[in-house]
């Protein structure tokens, strides 16, 4: 993985800006208060100053000006003058002789020179005194920056320690992802079981949750792959067995025509079995993958039940079989739409397949009644069978794969009913299967509960 793209390398980044950032903000607030503090200081010194300067006695006799000693270095960044009737009679060495500011009283900031000044102007205990008293600016940016030097410099110097720490704790904080990291490297291709990292932190937990579900969904569609390679090689080595037998019977049936055509016909419907057994071996394994579900179409389940009906009367017919459609029994709205949200191929597949079922496991001349209703909400479907209908340790064994009830002739793949009830898992129907109170064989009810259109 390139630098730019390293999750470490990025913390760091961040951390040390946002640092920087809260550091230099740091400083430039300090700046800004320690100005204004010193700003403040400075000005009551200048102003208490200039009170001294007021109560001093004038010698109104000399007219010379009075000029005050240097007494400490700093004295050339200070200044005062006192005037008395607009007349200088004292001032400090590095004073001139025109006026500080041209302001009378208060605070002023002027520049003399080269130099800026901070100038504080009263007048005396007579108002024919004038008192003038200033300070470079420059001397109080010189406080400023030693105060900032003190407070700030071993911050600065500081950074790098800290920048070391944060590269520490990032290091440490991604322990457990290199350790997921290790695990998984070290993991066998065909390894599915869930991974266990010790220690996992609260963030990290919903990853390696989502991971063990992923892998979870792997081995389930890898068992289901593997179910179907067995059941499909189970299931199609006893048609095709049939089928090699029937063609061996026709090769050796000479002349005789009839025994020929009656292999034939037998090998045209194991053929026929193995292609319906494929065909529902292949719908089964896409179920039991997780497919990715179709569009869901609105699907008007009476027209599909009318549908499937129409393609399965004529080998009702054959059998002296009565298959009927109705809309219901008197509590329903007849009026209202049977429309069901889902995909229209698996509707029809599950109608095919329960209606199917009824008619191959119910004697010949038997009864089979479809009921699609719109129950004030629900959409229901209900197939009734005269059959014989099972006992109850076969129903609860519908839906498992290739079973079949003992002493049918009827041939089938034992699938239908698995398809069944995954279409209705799927699409989110509810089936209960129990005797038929209307025709005493088998009631199949599947309900889709607000799904009406």
């Amino acid at each position: 993985m390139s630098g730019g793209r390293s999750l470490q390398l990025r913390l760091l980044v961040l951390l040390s800006v946002s640092l920087t950032v809260v550091w230099l903000s740091v400083a430039v607030w300090t700046w800004v208060d320690a100005r204004h503090e010193v700003d403040e200081l400075m000005d009551s010194h200048l102003a208490q100053a200039a009170a001294i300067l007021v109560v001093q006695p004038l010698d109104l006799e000399d007219d010379a000006v009075a000029d005050a000693p240097a007494l400490h270095k700093y004295n050339a960044r200070v200044a005062f003058q006192v005037f008395h009737e607009g007349t200088l009679v004292m001032r400090s060495a590095n004073a001139g002789a025109e006026p500080l500011s041209r302001q009378r009283r208060g605070f002023d900031t002027v520049r003399l020179g080269n130099e800026r000044w901070r100038v504080f102007a009263t007048r005396g205990a007579e108002s024919d005194v004038q008192v003038y008293v200033g300070e470079q600016i420059d001397s109080r940016n010189d406080i400023v920056w030693a105060m900032l030097r003190g407070m700030l410099l071993p911050m600065a110097l500081a950074l790098p320690v800290l920048a070391a720490l944060l590269w520490w704790a990032v290091q440490r904080a991604l322990v457990p992802l290199r350790t997921l990291s290790h695990t998984l490297r070290q993991r066998a291709p065909d390894a599915l079981n869930p991974v266990m990292v010790p220690d996992v932190p609260t963030e990290m937990q919903p990853l390696v949750a989502e991971l063990n579900g992923l892998l979870a969904r792997i081995e389930r569609m890898v068992q289901s792959e593997r179910r179907f390679t067995a059941d499909a090689a189970h299931e199609l080595r006893t048609p095709i067995a049939a089928i090699r037998a029937q063609a061996q019977v026709a090769l050796g049936a000479g002349d005789d025509a009839a025994e020929r055509n009656h292999a034939l016909q037998t090998t045209l419907a194991g053929c026929d079995r193995a292609a319906h057994l494929v065909d529902q071996l292949l719908a089964l394994a896409r179920l039991d993958a997780g497919a990715t579900i179709p569009a869901a179409d609105a699907c008007d389940l009476r027209a599909l039940a009318r549908e499937v009906a129409a393609d399965l009367a004529p080998a009702a017919l054959e059998r002296g079989q009565d298959l009927e459609l109705e809309d219901g029994g008197s509590d329903v709205d007849r009026d209202a739409t049977c429309v069901v949200s889902a995909p229209a191929a698996w509707l029809l597949m599950l109608l095919r397949n329960l209606l199917d079922n009824a008619l191959r496991y119910s004697p010949d001349g038997a009864r089979v009644q479809v009921r699609v209703a719109n129950t004030a909400g629900p959409v229901v479907l209900e197939v009734h069978d005269s059959g014989p209908g099972m006992a109850e340790a076969d129903l609860q064994r519908l839906g498992e794969r290739f079973f079949r009830v003992l002493g049918h002739t009827q041939s089938g793949s034992g699938l239908g009913w698995s398809i069944v009830r995954r279409i209705a898992e799927v699409t989110g129907a509810e089936v209960t299967v129990q005797r038929s109170a209307l025709l005493g064989g088998l009631q199949v009810r599947v309900v889709w509960p607000g799904l009406r259109k």
